[in-house]
């Protein structure tokens, strides 16, 4: 099963997602499953992971509905308030759910050391026993502080998100290669190959760009602990669906068979129990 591990929908809504300016014109409006599934059969993928993009359990309720109505949706990562005193009953109440895989905050927008506060901890702390995932959506500096969380909660499961936002349109690896190699140690952490165009240059990015980035992040997490997502529709701000898939195609073309099955889908599987 070849498996698009990163994606979103939404109903677009110019006041909860001012996050897409007006350079962005090309993401201002609704997409949905019926846009999705049309270009996932042209590129032979056979489901996807829909993903929050925005902060409320209204979102949850939202992706859940579109995965209920379309079973190429294989499962959700959504939001729900780790913060919270009730966390540990909204998870049992979202866990009931077969369809709800994970829970996602959106920590770039975070202090550097939001992921070290009690209350988020707390939080995280009780996402194992209902044997949910957690998706880390972080920028180059905050690596740190994920580090320390998931050595904390070694039985707990991570994906990185976007490769943690590296600053390929500057060229800038370092310090970033340094902490991802440092924070891929930690055995119950994957990495998702996605949202790399969008940290190029938009309009001018070459396909070996990506190439050093690629380098570190499969010689740090290996074969087994990495998924491929096409951050549709945020990508598209910077290339079309199949530009974007055949960045991480073209790196793995020399791969065996099985290592490409695992990165296009069987690691997805696995990771988020599909």
């Amino acid at each position: 099963m070849k498996i698009d591990a990163h994606q979103h929908f939404w109903k677009f809504d110019p006041v909860r997602d001012a996050w897409i300016d007006d350079s962005m014109q090309i993401i201002r409006r609704d997409f949905l499953p019926q846009d999705l599934k049309p270009i996932l059969n042209e590129n032979n993928i056979d489901g996807c992971i829909a993903v929050q993009a925005d902060q409320s359990e209204t979102e949850t309720d939202f992706l859940l509905d579109c995965a209920a109505q379309n079973t190429f949706v294989k499962g959700v990562v959504g939001w729900l308030d780790l913060r919270a005193e009730n966390v540990e009953e909204r998870l049992a109440h979202y866990s009931k759910n077969t369809l709800f895989k994970g829970v996602r905050h959106i920590v770039q927008a975070e202090a550097n050391d939001f992921m070290l506060g009690k209350d988020f901890q707390n939080g995280i702390g009780k996402l194992a026993p209902f044997s949910l995932t957690y998706d880390i959506l972080i920028f180059p500096p905050q690596i740190e502080a994920a580090i320390a969380l998931v050595n904390k909660f070694p039985n707990q499961k991570f994906v990185v998100d976007h490769i943690a936002k590296p600053y390929i349109k500057s060229g800038k690896i370092e310090e970033w290669k340094t902490k991802m190699t440092e924070l891929a140690k930690a055995q119950n952490v994957f990495c998702k190959v996605s949202g790399m165009v969008t940290e190029a240059d938009l309009k001018h990015w070459e396909v070996s760009d990506f190439n050093p980035y690629l380098d570190v992040v499969f010689n740090a997490f290996g074969i087994n602990r990495i998924l491929y997502g096409s951050d549709w529709p945020v990508c598209l701000l910077a290339a079309q669906y199949q530009e974007q898939l055949h960045i991480v195609q073209n790196y793995v073309k020399d791969f065996s068979k099985e290592e490409q099955s695992k990165v296009f889908g069987l690691n997805a599987v696995k990771f988020y129990n599909l």
